[in-house]
């Protein structure tokens, strides 16, 4: 389980579903959380529990910006020891392009000790052939550069052509990761409606289009329900984004097949392939008191 010394590790086949998950360093099935004004305490709790299955940690909005610069290098510095790959949110990055510091902006990123820079047109509108020079400088500082697709008006959204064209092209640019704008409410934009559901034909087009690009996709997807909906469309390594730090352990549950969502089709192909029979009698055996069930 990713190195991790579980409490249940050996008892019985828990092992087999929580090992359905990628290990750490991965670049697919990354879990990407939002910070948007964590407590230093409270992030190491976070960590404590749940370092082992957070890959990305993005401080939302200008959050940054707003807060003390000693505690931002402090939290970015116990990130760094816990191997999580860290950046500030696109629309930081986009308030400097507005003044012209996109150079600045990936130069002074890098010095505080963030690994990747975010780059996305949420708000406002770039030509193609900035959005790659922008790609280019965070490679030059040293930062990963991680695209965003989409807007955050809900009234501005791309058709599913337009958004895969980007991702490919952002791909293609360089790009390490590209995230599927969803905002921080999960509703009226990319592939979620009005009231957060999702919009399963524009996903299936959009993820016709990409083809295997898709594992490179970080679909935003903060509301419970659409996670366990990509869980179960994608697999346990789908790589999802925007999620609250706090949610991180429900997650990989979620990913694992230990909540409902997804523990009914774990069961049911346990009983398929004859794992599990629920007519049988356990052996009899036990480990560390508890019976095992053979």
């Amino acid at each position: 389980m990713n190195g991790l010394d579980s409490a249940w590790k050996g008892v019985w086949s828990l092992d087999a579903i929580v090992n359905r998950r990628l290990r750490r360093p991965r670049t697919t099935g990354v879990t990407m959380v939002i910070d948007t004004g964590l407590g230093l305490s409270a992030m190491r709790d976070i960590l404590d529990l749940a370092d082992e299955h957070i890959d990305h940690w993005k401080f939302g909005f200008g959050t940054t910006a707003l807060m003390p610069r000693s505690a931002l290098e402090e939290k970015l510095s116990l990130l760094r020891q816990r191997d999580i790959l860290t950046y500030p949110g696109g629309t930081l990055l986009e308030a400097a392009i507005v003044q012209e510091h996109c150079r600045v902006f990936m130069t002074r990123a890098a010095a505080l000790g963030f690994g990747a820079a975010e780059i996305s047109e949420g708000t406002i509108d770039l030509p193609g052939e900035r959005r790659r020079r922008m790609i280019d400088c965070a490679r030059n500082a040293g930062l990963q550069p991680i695209t965003e697709v989409g807007k955050k008006d809900p009234a501005r959204q791309p058709n599913a052509e337009e958004l895969a064209t980007q991702v490919l092209r952002d791909l293609d640019w360089g790009a390490s990761w590209v995230i599927v704008e969803g905002r921080e409410s999960g509703r009226s934009v990319g592939i979620y409606d009005c009231a957060g559901d999702i919009r399963s034909a524009f996903l299936d087009e959009v993820t016709r289009l990409v083809g295997d690009a898709a594992s490179r996709m970080i679909w935003e997807a903060p509301l419970r329900a659409q996670q366990a909906y990509l869980v179960c469309r994608f697999g346990a390594n789908v790589s999802l984004g925007n999620i609250p730090p706090q949610e991180c352990l429900a997650l990989e549950a979620l990913r694992c097949g230990l909540r409902f969502e997804t523990f009914a089709s774990v069961a049911q192909h346990s009983k398929e392939a004859g794992v599990w029979d629920p007519t049988r009698i356990e052996s009899g055996a036990s480990f560390g008191g508890l019976v095992s069930d053979k």
